[in-house]
């Protein structure tokens, strides 16, 4: 029996860094994600493929049951399919019977978006494995990845969503975002892959003592942007929230480092210094980055669900 599952890709507005310490984050699920495909295999092995959006294989191996439900083994190598190996031992010891009650499997995944992008190609996996494992996404993700697990609540919603940590625990409110404004609204690809785990421990090391006080700031204008009624309106949010983060992390903001002389706001999404960017423009901005070398331009309707 062939089952499918698919999660949603994300990209984090507002509330960077800072939800990790209870800040309300603003989130939108993109139209891109990843598949999981599942069928019947044998000799407790798992024959595992994964497909990059233009149709190549960037991963393929082979994985032992053994190698999942021997918790004793660790082997340190951040390798794929280590990495792999250990979300799905993190799975096995929430719920084993994905292979107790099973003889093999043949899997594959499918990116709709290029995997050097950033949209959650670690996010949608474990989403997608906690679906067809029937576990807690958010229990996964905090047992292999970390983080704080507003990419899963993305995966996992249709809609723009506001997302908290309270005592730990997710807390995810789905929202509206319909800004009239939209088509000023762009995401450029700034194609320098970040390291979450690398960059939340540059937070930990350079954030602030008066913590509550800046998410309290940080939340203020996370209402701001949402509530935002015009392009002026929603800039002035965004652009505090700029200068907050880079006092804050002690990192100029991507604008004044690549692109001073842009005739519009820019704000650095997730980690900062990677990824995309998202860039406010009275007039398409896309002859202005392509000339500078950037050429992933993609409209605020053609990214966001």
């Amino acid at each position: 029996m062939k089952k499918e599952y698919y999660s949603n890709g994300k990209l984090l507005i507002t509330g960077e860094y800072l939800v990790l310490d209870g800040a309300t984050a603003f989130a939108l699920p993109t139209k891109f994600g990843q598949s999981l495909n599942i069928e019947e295999g044998a000799n407790d092995i798992i024959e595992w493929k994964s497909f990059d959006s233009d149709g190549s294989v960037w991963f393929e191996d082979r994985i032992s049951f053994s190698d999942i439900s021997n918790t004793k083994n660790s082997e340190q190598t951040a390798s794929v399919k280590n990495i792999l190996i250990e979300i799905l031992r993190e799975a096995y010891l929430l719920n084993p019977n994905f292979i107790i009650n099973s003889n093999g499997y043949k899997i594959s995944t499918q990116l709709t978006f290029p995997r050097n992008w950033g949209l959650g190609t670690s996010s949608t996996l474990i989403n997608n494995i906690a679906q067809w494992t029937q576990v807690d996404a958010f229990e996964l993700l905090k047992n292999s990845f970390g983080g704080s697990g507003y990419d899963i609540a993305c995966a996992q919603n249709n809609s723009p969503i506001l997302y908290h940590l309270a005592n730990r625990k997710p807390i995810v409110e789905k929202t509206i975002f319909t800004p009239e404004f939209s088509e000023n609204l762009y995401f450029v690809y700034l194609d320098k892959k970040q390291n979450s785990k690398s960059a939340i421990a540059s937070y930990y090391k350079n954030k602030k003592s008066n913590l509550e006080e800046t998410i309290l700031l940080i939340n203020g204008l996370t209402q701001d942007a949402l509530k935002a009624k015009k392009l002026e309106e929603f800039t002035i949010a965004i652009d505090k929230h700029e200068t907050v983060m880079s006092s804050i992390l002690e990192i100029e903001t991507v604008k004044k480092t690549l692109f001073p002389d842009f005739q519009g706001s820019i704000k650095s999404l997730g980690a900062w210094g990677g990824d995309f960017v998202l860039v406010l423009s009275k007039e398409n901005p896309s002859d202005y980055f392509r000339e500078k070398g950037y050429e992933v331009i993609v409209p605020y309707q053609e990214m966001i669900l």
